[in-house]
């Protein structure tokens, strides 16, 4: 059954879904296989924003203390942050800063986290972690300047339900270290941007008694923060896990949560940020890498910006140490990119999404289709998936679509579609069948490279009342990406195609050139 799609538009396409990229500890961004990365991510996607920890904490060297004839005191340096964010400026994205972890030399215990020991225990002096809050931020506006810096959102720690990410997820004790940072950021300037509580997904009974704090104590907030994962518990393999998930609606249903929560609370109408989301939480799952996840993400890409203000992929790159160092070039990392930038399928998604126009024409369950303002028509459409593994596949999934070009449109249209599947735009796949070579030669790079691109094709259609009829067919796990363009022939009156080889004119054609 044909689906027609309606001329005019229902509303401008949020573009939420690039507002924000998750990232690595902070200091990997000094790594030339990192700002490489970057690079590629904002040619091809362009994100405004990138988020990761670890600011504060012991790597980045921001609090030096030193004792001086008998007296403590402390030295804030800035040597890694100016490098990173200077880089990240050059390349067009700017920071979403999260403050934390604990410089060891200020933190009231030694609960760490990570491979790379983030600790996670309250300041022993909260009069000290104010300075080190305000000689940051200050710095960022004197480097950067003001008007530049009241456009990064300033996020404060992450994840203080979990006993993990914050010493016995204390709320009481976030809530103070809360009030002692917002404090000390709105000391620098009125305009500056801070909020939390940065909750991980099944925490949201922390929203409401940070409403009731904040407002009680007439404590800043100008956002609200939360994360979003569909995995349940790990399963642990040999460097990697397993993981069941649940349909991706429930990414969309954590996404709306916060709005319905604090509809009547002093927090209402405030910006929502999801800073965190992907499928599992676990940065060595190998769904991450594949096909099935692309699809799987689609339909929380083409929707999620009616819920929030920004969601965040968690993360651009397999750059990423939280569990270790990768043991393998694919091994199941969060990232749009494996190390050496090899683009997974998941990346294309977000690829393709960049290349829709801003004007949104429909929606469905299997389709986006949108149009700019030059009247490129973009179709983005993806093919079901099974999140329980127990459902026969379906090789084959039929999205069919009558597509508007304007009513004054005749001739025929230009066709261009993009996929990536199982077998196409699949540098896994790929590696798979070359045995999974933990560390490949450059040459098996090179062919990950070419495998990881999408198939292209194209074709012309006619165009009939100002339509055309689009038919497509989806390999399993599919996404594709339809551009269509009207066609303005400039072909000249002596063309003949059939004269390629030098063959002289056949009856009845056009002698004019002879």
């Amino acid at each position: 059954m044909q689906i027609p799609v309606p001329e005019h538009s229902s509303g401008r396409l949020s573009d939420a879904w690039r507002a924000c990229v998750g990232t690595g500890r902070f200091e990997l961004a000094l790594r030339r296989d990192y700002q490489d990365s970057l690079a590629l991510i904002q040619r091809e996607i362009g994100f405004r924003h990138i988020r990761g920890h670890g600011l504060l904490s012991d790597g980045v060297g921001v609090h030096r203390p030193y004792e001086h004839r008998g007296a403590r005191h402390v030295r804030h340096a800035f040597t890694y942050v100016d490098q990173v964010i200077d880089a990240y400026l050059e390349l067009g994205i700017r920071p979403f800063v999260e403050l934390g972890f604990m410089p060891s030399e200020l933190a009231s215990g030694d609960q760490t986290v990570f491979w790379w020991q983030g600790n996670v225990t309250p300041p022993r002096s909260f009069t000290e972690w104010a300075d080190l809050v305000r000689a940051t931020v200050s710095h960022l506006v004197d480097r950067y300047g003001l008007d530049e810096v009241r456009g990064w959102p300033i996020e404060v720690w992450n994840e203080p339900n979990l006993e993990q990410f914050w010493q016995d997820a204390d709320p009481d004790a976030y809530h103070r270290l809360y009030e002692v940072t917002a404090h000390a950021v709105k000391e620098v300037d009125a305009s500056l941007q801070v909020g939390g509580p940065a909750i991980s997904p099944g925490a949201d009974e922390w929203l409401p008694r940070f409403a009731e704090f904040v407002s009680a104590r007439s404590v800043p907030v100008d956002f609200v923060s939360k994360h979003a994962y569909t995995s349940g518990p790990a399963q642990h393999v040999p460097f990697g896990v397993h993981q069941t998930l649940a349909p991706a609606t429930e990414l969309l249903a954590q996404f709306a949560s916060p709005r319905q929560i604090l509809r009547d609370t002093a927090l209402a109408g405030l910006p929502v940020h999801i800073t965190e989301f992907n499928s599992s939480y676990r940065p060595d799952n190998p769904i991450h890498d594949t096909a099935f996840h692309a699809a799987y993400l689609a339909p929380v890409l083409a929707a999620g910006g009616d819920l929030v203000d920004s969601f965040s992929y968690w993360t651009f790159s397999d750059m990423f140490e939280e569990v270790g160092i990768p043991t393998s070039l694919f091994h199941g990392g969060f990232g749009l990119l494996t190390h050496r930038q090899i683009k997974k399928p998941t990346y294309h998604l977000y690829a393709f999404m960049a290349r829709l126009g801003d004007q949104m024409l429909a929606r469905g369950a299997d389709h986006l289709v949108t149009r700019d303002a030059a009247g490129r028509v973009t179709v983005l459409a993806w093919a079901p998936v099974d999140v329980t593994g127990t459902v026969p596949p379906v090789d084959r999934h039929a999205v069919s679509l009558s597509i508007p070009l304007g009513p004054s449109t005749a001739g025929s249209a230009f066709v261009l579609r993009s996929s990536v599947n199982e077998e196409v735009g699949n540098a896994w796949t790929a590696w798979g069948e070359m045995g999974r070579p933990r560390s490949p030669r450059p040459h098996q790079l090179d062919t990950l490279r070419e495998a990881a691109e999408p198939a292209r094709r194209h074709q012309s259609l006619p165009v009939v009342d100002g339509r055309i009829d689009l038919d497509l067919t989806l390999a399993r796990h599919e996404v594709t990406l339809v551009e269509i363009t009207a066609v303005v022939d400039e072909t000249p009156p002596w063309w003949d195609n059939d004269r390629m080889l030098g063959l002289p004119p056949g009856p009845g054609r056009d002698r004019k050139d002879q």
